[in-house]
């Protein structure tokens, strides 16, 4: 069967488009090297017909399939299983800019348009799309789609199923939706967009998405903040968004640790605050409509409060844009500085940001008493709750001693983040890596209304099984 298909998507597709499992092995390993899979073949398709014609030909097959974009993700959920029974649908052909529509402040484009792309379309067009991550030189919107990815300016703009107004995608029956409306206000039934996205290509295949686009601003104001503890933290980001309003766009934190990790792998960079006493760092980022000098008087008179009131411990504003840049370097660099220091326990967790304080004191207690001498890396998106709470190997210890706990450190995280009312997992999704939890943290209603909606999509549980949620077993 397997040789019959293969011919069959060399004809849809042509020959040069259809890779063997050796062939595309590039494409079977996810990012950091944990999952390896094969497959029957990979395809790229050119265009949403092809798409279509392939998952028609897989279903007439009984084949799964797993869609990929950038393969940038985290949690393997762009990578087959190691049985090669799957067709891997690769979408870096479908790259195409459909539509600017600067009225509607709306842009169309292909799921296999590269993020960094999408933002200098929008920028040309004289607009902002302003989801920004990492890994946004090579991550695709389709899988950004396909996560709900968060990033730096959810805190003003919200998750990617925020920036989406509508959709174009290829269901479990090889049938194609189209519902590229760009329409801010549409009450006709389902939100079938919301259901697709985030939904890690288990219940459908984007292929095209319209966005919102926003002003670009006339101003940006960044500084580096310090703070006496992560209550006065918290407590300084209420003041902040009553202070700048819809203008806050970031506020990104980072512990002492992590400053120190910075400056010990990248002592070139920017060396702010180290010599200081405070445990806690923000970044934070004004986008302002009126002009330099409105963003520096909103920053004097917000930031002068903030130290009268006993909010603030220390605060550098960046003077100009090599500054700014500098300083948000220091964010962007830090899973880059983790990478080079060892491999640490990762967990990309949220809890509601009244909670932030308890639920860091509670879990670095339990974690420094069951594994004692461990090093806390805590950083990551405040203004939305989202912590990446990292936890590296004790000093005098081994990487691979520390990475032999994993399950049961990260268990505590995880059972600690849910007991502050979080979750666990904030921005990078579920994937197959962390299929089993779910169990654990959803309650039966959930699980069920879960598997409910796979079946009916996707009842021959073709799309990306093995993800998100086990299907329904008949």
């Amino acid at each position: 069967m397997s040789q019959g298909l293969f011919a069959t998507l060399q004809q849809l597709l042509g020959a040069a488009h259809v890779q063997s499992s050796e062939e595309a092995a590039p494409y079977l390993t996810d990012k950091q090297g944990r999952y390896v899979g094969q497959v029957i073949a990979a395809v790229h398709p050119a265009n949403t017909e092809e798409v279509a014609a392939v998952v028609r030909a897989c279903v007439a097959n009984d084949t799964p399939i797993v869609v990929q974009g950038g393969n940038t993700g985290l949690m393997g959920g762009a990578t087959p299983d190691a049985s090669g029974r799957a067709v891997l649908l690769l979408l870096n052909r479908l790259n195409r800019v459909r539509y600017v529509d600067t009225d509607n402040d709306t842009l169309t484009v292909e799921a296999g348009c590269i993020l960094q792309t999408v933002q200098d379309v929008a920028r040309n067009a004289g607009r902002l799309f302003p989801l920004s991550l990492g890994a946004e030189g090579s991550c695709t919107i389709g899988g950004n789609l396909g996560t709900n990815a968060g990033g730096t300016a959810v805190l003003r703009y919200g998750n990617t199923r925020e920036l989406t107004l509508g959709l174009e995608v290829v269901t479990a029956q090889g049938e194609i939706w189209n519902g590229l409306r760009g329409l801010r206000k549409d009450n006709t039934g389902y939100d079938l967009r919301d259901l697709f996205i985030g939904s890690e290509g288990t219940l459908g295949i984007i292929t095209a998405a319209t966005l919102k686009l926003f002003p670009l601003p006339n101003a940006q104001a960044t500084a580096l903040l310090a703070f006496d503890s992560l209550a006065q933290a918290v407590q300084f980001l209420s003041h902040a968004r009553a202070g700048f309003g819809a203008s806050l766009t970031a506020f990104e934190l980072l512990s002492a640790d992590c400053l120190a990790l910075l400056r010990e792998q990248f002592p070139q960079g920017a060396q702010p605050f180290l010599s200081a006493d405070q445990p806690w760092f923000a970044l934070l980022e004004l986008s302002d409509n009126h002009s330099e000098s409105h963003a520096r008087e909103a920053f004097e008179e917000v930031l002068g409060e903030a130290f009268e009131n006993s909010l603030l411990a220390n605060a550098l504003i960046a003077e100009s844009l090599a500054q700014s840049e500098a300083l948000w370097l220091l964010r962007e660099h830090m899973s880059e500085a983790q990478k080079r220091a060892g491999r640490n326990m990762k967990h990309d967790i949220s809890v509601p940001i009244s909670r932030i304080v308890d639920f860091v004191a509670d879990t670095d207690a339990l974690l420094q008493a069951k594994f004692p001498g461990v090093r806390h890396f805590t950083f990551g998106h405040l203004g939305d709750g989202n912590l990446h709470y990292n936890v590296a190997h004790p000093l005098g210890s081994t990487v691979d001693a520390h990475m032999a706990n994993y399950a049961a450190l990260s268990l505590l995280v995880h059972d600690s983040a849910h007991a502050h009312g979080g979750s666990i997992s904030a921005e990078h999704g579920i994937g197959q890596r962390k299929l089993d939890l779910l169990e654990r943290y959803k309650s039966p209603v959930e699980l069920d209304l879960m598997r409910r909606i796979k079946q009916a999509l996707d009842p021959k549980n073709l799309l990306n099984p093995g993800k998100v949620i086990e299907a329904v077993q008949s």
